[in-house]
């Protein structure tokens, strides 16, 4: 098997449009980032509530909430959702991260 080509990422992503992915019919019907101001009300502290700027920063809230959504939809577990996020071009690219997805769901999920 030779080395991937520098387009074959974009020509695997069109055969799964072509195909009728689910996930992007979803992400094109729902407002997903209109939701933004609501979950941070929720799960971000206020900068004068912080103890301290240290530490990791945040991941974004709108693809905490899409993960949630991922994992509902496909009623996958903690692990499950996160193996899947890296191993599915969809998933990947419903989250908006189609290069490695840096996250760890114990870690995301106790944000929430």
């Amino acid at each position: 098997m030779g080395q991937p080509g520098f387009f074959d990422l974009d020509r695997r992503l069109k055969a799964i449009s072509a195909k009728g992915d689910p996930l992007e019919a979803l992400n094109a019907l729902v407002p997903f980032e209109s939701f933004r101001a609501e979950i941070e009300a929720v799960v971000r502290l206020a900068a004068e509530e912080r103890k301290s700027h240290a530490g990791r920063k945040p991941f974004d809230a709108v693809m905490m909430f899409k993960v949630l959504v991922l994992q509902t939809l496909y009623n996958l577990a903690d692990e499950q959702v996160e193996y899947q996020i890296r191993d599915r071009l969809s998933f990947m690219r419903f989250l908006g991260r189609t290069s490695s997805v840096p996250l760890h769901l114990q870690t995301l999920l106790t944000t929430l």
